[in-house]
């Protein structure tokens, strides 16, 4: 056997395995978001019905931000999770508004029609508030604070615990 060749693998894969192995305590998506902490931007865009929504008639308000699209498994599965939050909210509680990411119009008024929907989902023809935002793919939220600083990020999909656990840190 040939000792060197062995010494030399192994100097270069057990640093590797050791690496490799260090992210496996990690959590991709706990990475923190640099816009927490700063003013949200703000928008004023159409809606799926073509109504203007705009970020800043809902001053001193929370505000939940959601990126979602009709392709999206985990965004199918938390609309139902969304939808329960936004009606116990009510009129006067947070606001919930949903953005379409990278999907068509026409195909998201079919499945909001078919699914339901308690809130707007406002539709970024050229992508912008996406860079604004900085979402990287969906689902997507981020939870503004009465004055739409932007509170926490959420990537992924959203559960009852976390929804309340953010809700309650905005309000």
């Amino acid at each position: 056997m040939n000792w060197k060749v062995l010494l030399v693998a192994l100097i270069v894969i057990v640093p590797l395995v050791w690496v490799l192995a260090s992210a496996f305590g990690h959590d991709p998506h706990a990475l923190p978001s640099t816009l927490e902490g700063r003013p949200a931007a703000t928008f004023s865009l159409q809606d799926l019905d073509g109504r203007e929504v705009s970020l800043a008639s809902y001053e001193g308000r929370p505000v939940v931000l959601n990126f979602w699209s009709t392709w999206c498994v985990p965004c199918v599965r938390e609309h139902a999770v969304l939808q329960a939050a936004a009606r116990a909210e009510g009129p006067d509680g947070a606001v919930f508004l949903g953005v379409l990411y990278g999907d068509e119009p026409a195909r998201a008024r079919a499945w909001v029609a078919r699914a339901g929907s308690a809130y707007p989902t406002v539709v970024d023809p050229t992508g912008s508030l996406i860079v604004d935002y900085g979402v990287g793919g969906v689902p997507e939220t981020f939870f503004l604070d009465r004055r739409h600083v932007v509170a926490a990020k959420v990537t992924g999909p959203l559960d009852v615990e976390t929804l309340a656990r953010h809700l309650e840190a905005i309000r």
